[in-house]
């Protein structure tokens, strides 16, 4: 039984710095000793049973991966972060913090806000310097528990030895809030689902805690739904509220040139619309020199609970809080879950993006809608209604297995009949019969190979951050478009990762909208409210944002020598 091996401090007081208590559960092993930890601090109520709180989630895990339960009684799994049962017995200290608002700790809700990381930096320098601690202080968690990994990281706390950061984007505005200017409507659904739900102040209202009946999951002061509302910002209006990068943004972005602590950076090719980017540009561009990337596919949060993220992490854990020879050492600074239509294919490298990648450039042909080696050579032009299905460029079938791995751009000259215009991006495979290959992403069970967006006023380029194959936009201001006047546009496309089957095509689609597998699924999750129809929860369908004055007209593609029109794609070679 887990009690014999763990001891459990339920609900454990940890000061801030303005006063404020935060409440914690530590699973740590019965013998006494000083051991290193791994925190996680957020806000989805340490007390909420996976099983209870994200029931469709696990049920598919658990039947997909046997090796996930396997080993546990599965008492204390929660969402996202590390199952005590599975560390405890290897000798560290699990700590889950409630963040401030949620749980069982009281005050606002902020999210990611400079007040949440100050809050996360104190709780690990608390951690630090407990009876039961090495001083060592590891970071740990999925998602929302590794997006925080990137801010705190930045205040460079004392007792912070490592950090592993499992799908957690890392620019709150290019990552996650707005993909290339246009609004993500994914925050404002996530609060009403993830986090409302689990607000201090529920009281007996809220869950009960699984593991320990006595607690309400959600503190025991019992609020008005209006105490509620006023404990607690208006996340999506905040959002909405700053369409431009400016400190609001900034202030919740990872900052690069501060990060400077060992860290493991996990990534899904599934990830399109949250964290798949922050994933790879951590690992390029964070100042720290001793920094992985691991890139895998399969949903969202499976893989940080299968036996293969159990011990890739214990390894890297293993080697930076307690100096153990688990041969991370050696372990090279890149491995990746090669995606193939039917399985995937683990291979390792030495850097991000691969040194060995042909960059092609396939043109856009208007004529025949087609991808090709050869540029269109007379000027012409076609037109879509700018919020719907738009244009399809297809490429020759494959002649042999075509790896694509890696980050991708595309370039297209676009006017509108209004001042501005919205374009999605999407890289497609189809097979020899033009069925459509999608994906199990990290959300959506129908993602396609790589999507991108942009809005036209967003255009200007950040001159020194921006490669040929990965553009980075400013964001500063927006740029209103002359109607029926041509202006290039720079697209990133999200990193993707697919071997092509000889006989298979590659398309590039141009939208005014969400990528759209079907009108209808039938597939829902339950802790997300749209049906996921090829795009997950990750929509960009806020009539606010992209109202019909300016974004409901004609868009037009231009094409011709002064007006070349490509998607790069990174190929890598066949092995020898």
């Amino acid at each position: 039984m887990p009690e014999t091996t763990m001891h459990i401090d339920w609900d454990v007081a940890i000061p801030t710095d303005d006063g404020l208590v935060l409440r914690a559960d530590v699973f740590r092993p019965a013998a006494p000793g000083r051991y290193p930890v791994l925190l996680s601090y957020g806000p989805y109520a340490k007390g909420l049973a996976f099983q209870d709180g994200y029931p469709s989630a696990w049920q598919k895990m658990v039947a997909d991966q046997p090796d996930v339960p396997h080993g546990s009684s599965n008492l204390y799994q929660n969402w996202e972060v590390v199952d005590p049962e599975k560390w405890v017995p290897d000798g560290y200290v699990c700590v889950r913090v409630d963040s401030r608002g949620c749980g069982r700790s009281p005050g606002f809700v902020d999210h990611f806000s400079p007040r949440e990381t100050r809050d996360f930096h104190d709780c690990i320098e608390w951690a630090g310097v407990q009876p039961w601690s090495s001083g060592k202080v590891g970071l740990s968690g999925v998602s929302y528990y590794g997006i925080n990994q990137w801010q705190v990281a930045s205040l460079q706390p004392r007792h912070l030895a490592a950090m592993c950061i499992w799908e957690g984007a890392a620019d709150w505005y290019r990552d996650m809030t707005h993909h290339g200017g246009l609004l993500s409507t994914f925050w404002a659904n996530w609060y009403d689902m993830q986090v409302k739900t689990v607000q201090y102040g529920l009281g007996a209202r809220g869950p009960r805690n699984r593991a320990n009946p006595a607690l309400n999951v959600c503190g025991d002061e019992a609020l008005s739904d209006a105490q509620l509302a006023a404990n607690r910002c208006s996340f999506g209006d905040d959002i909405l509220a700053h369409p431009l990068e400016d400190d609001y943004h900034r202030e919740r972005s990872a900052q690069w040139d501060r990060i400077t602590v060992p860290f493991l950076s996990a990534g899904n090719w599934g990830g399109q619309g949250l964290h798949l980017r922050g994933n790879t540009e951590a690992f390029m561009r964070a100042a720290s020199p001793d920094k992985w990337l691991e890139m895998h596919g399969l949903e969202h949060w499976t893989h940080f609970y299968t036996d293969y993220g159990v011990a890739i992490q214990k390894r890297f854990f293993g080697h930076f809080l307690k100096g153990e020879p688990t041969g991370w050492q050696d372990e090279p600074r890149v491995r990746l879950q090669v995606r193939h239509p039917d399985r995937f294919v683990e291979r390792t490298e030495s850097e991000w993006p691969i040194a060995r990648t042909r960059w092609t450039r396939l043109h856009l042909q208007p004529r025949e809608q087609a991808l090709g080696e050869h540029a269109a050579q007379a000027a012409t032009t076609l037109s879509f209604e700018a919020t719907g299905d738009g244009l399809t460029f297809m490429s020759p079938p494959m002649e042999h297995p075509t790896e694509l791995t890696g980050p991708l751009a595309a370039r297209v000259w676009v006017s509108s009949s209004t001042t501005d215009a919205d374009l999605f991006l999407v890289l497609r495979v189809f097979t020899a019969d033009l069925r459509e290959v999608t994906f199990a992403g990290a959300i959506d069970p129908h993602t396609p190979v790589a999507q991108g967006w942009l809005r036209a006023s967003h255009r200007e380029l950040d001159p020194e951050l921006s490669r040929e194959w990965r553009p980075y936009h400013t964001h500063r201001s927006a740029q209103k478009l002359v109607p029926g006047t041509p202006v290039p546009l720079d697209i990133e496309l999200w990193p993707t990762s697919i071997v092509v089957p000889a006989g298979s095509r590659i398309a590039l689609s141009v939208r005014g909208r969400d990528y759209l597998y079907a009108e209808k699924t039938g597939v829902k999750l339950s802790n997300f409210k749209n049906e996921l129809r090829g795009c997950g929860p990750f929509l960009h369908d806020d009539p606010r944002d992209r109202p019909a004055s300016e974004f409901a007209g004609r868009t037009t593609l231009h094409f011709g020598p002064a007006h070349p029109a490509w998607v790069l794609l990174p190929v890598i070679p066949a092995a020898a």
